[in-house]
């Protein structure tokens, strides 16, 4: 295994893996911002995921998951063509809510390209709000909090 290869898989679980379209680019020639963010929220979905909020899960539940607050860093460029990985931490997790960052690196050159944290509340659909994680999601979340 590669240093870089060791190193970003040190960083988190990879959530997302995938690739910078033309129409992904705006007038200056670069990823626009919205795709960061749609980017962002696929790998959401691959952490979740990994904790037990699966698509099956929110249905059969009548559950969801809501963003309440999210912060991006633009670090580097990326350009039509270029390949992106997603790592993904989880931060905290309370009994309703959740923090987590994601990495975001050109698979090429292993640069990070942006971050993201957000913080996320797990709802009751029918209630319409707010309400705990079973313990089995919780404990899956506390697993992936790196020490």
């Amino acid at each position: 295994m590669s240093r870089r290869t060791e190193a970003r898989t040190m960083a988190g679980l990879v959530t997302y893996r995938g690739a910078v379209y033309p129409w992904h680019c705006d007038h200056v020639g670069h990823m626009n911002v919205m795709w960061y963010s749609g980017k962002f929220d696929e790998a959401t979905w691959g952490l979740f995921a990994e904790i037990g909020v699966t698509p099956t899960f929110l249905r059969t539940e009548a559950r969801g998951m809501a963003a309440v607050q999210q912060n991006i860093t633009y670090k580097r460029e990326l350009l039509a063509g270029d390949l992106v990985e997603v790592t993904s931490r989880v931060l905290e997790v309370r009994e309703r809510t959740i923090r987590f960052a994601h990495e975001m690196r050109n698979t090429e050159n292993g640069e990070v390209c942006a971050t993201s944290e957000i913080t996320a509340v797990h709802l009751d659909r029918e209630a319409r709000k707010a309400c705990a994680f079973s313990p089995q999601i919780r404990t899956a979340a506390e697993k992936l909090i790196e020490a």
